[in-house]
């Protein structure tokens, strides 16, 4: 096993009605005016804002709001955000809403407690030294950025989509009701269920030689998300179900999963973040369009982990050849997205992708030649091509 270090000073408050403590909270961290992010109107046709607001006047609070973070969420409302949080001298962000409203907050923190361009961060040409305290209310069980490091941001310029992770950009505390994720569409909650599982599935495909603590957690993890997503398609309003889903979320993107496995190979995350920013596709079924594709290119390198995932996780009877049993696991995995209404491939998105964009893709993942991704397999910007034309359309 790899050496590691497991932080997560995210204080949790989980369950029915926990949104009503969220002025409380955002009190007990000494702050005198909110700047209040959310996204489109559902929180504001729900109530949740209005409930919000409450909450943050019972306390003596003061608050700005601002609204409009859509996914892939875009640099230009960040910029917005930084402004308004100098012009309101406001001292806390409180993010209402998914992982784009959260990453977004998180980027107008970086941009309100350091000088210079914010997007430096995610261009990888500074480090952040500090980052506005930040507390979220969630309404989207999925990119488990309540209580992660990271955030992504997408510059419209050259539609580039970035990420970046820092310790100071953790949520002070985590407002987490299962019954708020009640009224997404199917086809969001089948979305976030993907990205909850690839945040594990990330950390679980790599060389190291894992712990059987952490590969059982992720393994579990796993199983309990696909019973429950599976459920949520018939019953969208089943609360013991979104509390697994929502609570499988959060442990997915803590770093708890990625205990002792070295960081995992997140290629997958890579290859999807250029889609997004190119097509403006939902990320979790992004992920879902390249991850067979990137696994068959790639199994060959780890075929005793691929083995392991399609046994452990997706239930296969193993063969005598361990990459014939993970090429039965990645084809169960498949049907499972299928089940969910899921795509298997880019084409599956109503993407009819041309040479000219697979190798802006290519070009784009690979920063221009700067950079290969991937553990189990290093892979450059010929390899990302050849992944995105496999992805193209294959059935």
């Amino acid at each position: 096993m790899e050496n590691f270090q497991y932080y997560t000073p995210t204080k949790i408050i989980f369950g029915r009605g926990a949104e009503e403590q969220t002025g409380q909270l955002a009190a007990e961290q000494g702050c005198k005016k909110v700047l209040v992010h959310y996204g489109g109107g559902s929180v504001v046709r729900s109530g949740l804002l209005e409930r919000i607001y409450r909450s943050l006047d019972a306390v003596g609070i003061s608050y700005v709001s601002l609204g409009g973070v859509v996914p892939n969420p875009r640099l230009s409302l960040v910029y917005e955000g930084i402004r308004l949080a100098r012009k309101e001298q406001v001292d806390f962000i409180l993010a209402v809403g998914g992982g784009s409203v959260i990453d977004s907050a998180k980027a107008i923190g970086y941009g309100v407690a350091n000088e210079g361009d914010v997007w430096d961060f995610y261009d990888k040409r500074r480090t952040a030294k500090a980052c506005l305290p930040i507390g979220v209310v969630l309404t989207i069980a999925a990119a488990g950025s309540e209580m992660s490091d990271s955030s992504v941001i997408t510059k419209e310029e050259g539609w580039l989509k970035r990420g970046y992770s820092s310790n100071y950009a953790r949520a002070r505390f985590a407002v987490m009701n299962p019954e708020l994720t009640m009224t997404l569409p199917k086809y969001q909650t089948a979305s976030g269920c993907v990205d909850i599982m690839m945040h594990t599935m990330e950390r679980y495909f790599n060389h190291s030689e894992n712990m059987e603590m952490t590969d059982g957690i992720s393994e579990h993890l796993l199983r309990t998300v696909m019973k429950n997503a599976k459920i949520l398609m018939n019953e969208p309003d089943n609360y013991q179900a979104r509390a697994e889903v929502m609570w499988a979320g959060s442990l997915s993107h803590n770093g708890l999963t990625g205990c002792g496995t070295g960081g995992g190979d997140w290629a997958s995350h890579q290859l999807e973040h250029e889609l997004g920013g190119m097509f403006d596709v939902a990320h979790g079924a992004g992920l879902a369009a390249v991850w067979g594709s990137w696994a068959r290119y790639v199994m060959d390198a780890a075929p005793e982990r691929f083995a392991k995932f399609a046994v452990n996780v997706m239930g296969v009877k193993p063969e005598a050849e361990k990459l014939k049993t993970a090429q039965k696991g990645i084809e169960a995995m498949e049907d499972f997205y299928r089940a969910l209404d899921m795509p298997v491939c880019i084409g599956d998105m109503g993407i009819e992708l041309t040479e000219e964009q697979m190798r802006e893709l290519a070009e784009k993942c690979s920063h221009f030649g700067k950079r290969t991704i991937g553990c189990i397999k290093k892979l450059d910007q010929e390899d990302m091509y050849q992944i995105y034309k496999e992805a193209r359309g294959r059935k």
